[in-house]
């Protein structure tokens, strides 16, 4: 078992259509998804040296131990055999049940098996007011300016954002003899007889191998964005209200009630405030709220 630790990633996911596409996609049923995904281009990795021609091994062990560090070469080593049968939760929290199989680097025929949870948190709607105050840090200022100019001009440009949390603390991990071809079929097959929709198993690089973790969450998402959007739209949460997605609004409502009841809350509804940029908005209903917390009139 290895140390407790703890990684957070997110991913973003651009929805970028008009509210008109939007309200067209609705009067469809949304059999057709109305958002438009954008990803980085993964690169291709340059093929090692072949070793049945002349060179120098030293060369290509050198490669070797850089492959080893380049997290590309763990992506584009991770193979995931089974995807989950159900889509990540639109409203809820989803536990992502992984088996993850790779080979030991110094061992032949033997098979390390890692079994764990990633827990993926409820995709959360952001505007060009949130990533100005949140997601520029670095930036210069004419990226700054282009914010701005998103924020003023297309306020129906929206991220749809997935993150999630891997606790190493719960992993489990044993290593077993035989080929890699033949455990993999044999964890498969345990899978399928378990009959959980939450479940994948996939094969990678045993050294890197939360970055595999992270292709597969990837991948889920991917999966799971158009089954979220269109879900998001049928509950009317993309609907516009007072040049804020409907879904936002009810985050910000729920933040109010929760902090009435949970003044240890009050900082999380501070933050949420700012990020969108509606502290001005709600700046008499907020202090109203602190002084409630502080029993003063």
């Amino acid at each position: 078992m290895r140390a407790a630790q703890r990684r957070d990633y997110s991913s973003m996911f651009s929805l970028s259509s008009s509210w008109a596409a939007k309200r067209a996609a609705q009067r469809r049923g949304y059999k057709r998804s109305f958002a438009s995904m954008s990803f980085l281009t993964r690169p291709r990795l340059h093929p090692g040296p072949e070793l049945d021609k002349p060179g120098n091994m030293c060369d290509h062990i050198r490669e070797m131990k850089m492959k080893s560090h380049n997290f590309w070469y763990a992506v584009n080593n991770t193979e995931v055999l089974v995807m989950p049968q159900s889509s990540l939760e639109t409203f809820g929290a989803t536990n992502l049940c992984y088996h993850m199989i790779s080979e030991l680097m110094d061992s032949a025929n033997q098979i390390r098996i890692r079994e764990g949870a990633i827990l993926s948190s409820r995709p959360q709607l952001i505007t060009p007011s949130y990533y100005e105050n949140e997601l520029l840090e670095g930036f210069g200022d004419q990226a700054r300016q282009y914010v701005e100019w998103l924020r003023n001009n297309a306020k129906d440009l929206l991220i749809l954002q997935y993150g999630f949390k891997l606790q190493k603390r719960e992993i489990n991990e044993h290593v077993v003899t035989g080929s890699l071809t033949e455990i993999s079929e044999r964890v498969k097959a345990e899978v399928a007889g378990k009959n959980e929709p939450m479940a994948a198993v996939l094969t990678g690089v045993d050294d890197s191998w939360d970055v595999c973790l992270l292709k597969l969450w990837v991948d889920v998402v991917r999966n799971s964005a158009p089954k979220n959007i269109a879900e998001l739209g049928r509950n009317n949460m993309l609907a516009d209200d007072n040049g804020l997605p409907k879904a936002i609004r009810a985050d910000i409502e729920k933040l109010f009630t929760d902090t009435a009841r949970n003044p240890g809350r009050l900082n999380d509804l501070y933050t949420a405030l700012r990020r969108f940029g509606l502290f001005s908005e709600y700046e008499d209903r907020f202090f109203a709220l602190v002084r409630q917390i502080k029993g003063q009139p």
